[in-house]
């Protein structure tokens, strides 16, 4: 069973395929991917890999959490699911009860 990881502490030039690049050296990689700024299209520094098993999963975290790609020093740990978040509202519907 695949797992999971978060990457944080990325270089905001790396790749996605670089990333998976990197993580090869750990075992299979699934998929890897590095997030990017919808409004800018640049990379908000972390991103998530992939591996085929939980193993590789772990081997991956040994190898590179707390260590250097490319000359950034990263964060490899278990990718949590996202959190339940309240729906955000649009302030703009709000408008009458501001003071300008």
């Amino acid at each position: 069973m695949s797992k999971k990881l978060y990457v944080g502490g990325l270089s905001y030039s790396l790749t996605s395929e670089a990333l998976k690049e990197a993580f090869l050296a750990a075992g299979t990689v699934d998929s890897a991917t590095v997030i990017i700024d919808k409004m800018t299209g640049r990379s908000k520094g972390f991103g998530f890999v992939e591996m085929a098993t939980e193993e590789e999963a772990q081997k991956a975290i040994d190898m590179f959490n707390g260590q250097e790609i490319a000359g950034r020093r990263v964060t490899v740990n278990e990718a949590r699911p996202l959190a339940d978040r309240p729906a955000r509202t649009n302030n703009w519907d709000n408008r009458s009860t501001r003071s300008f």
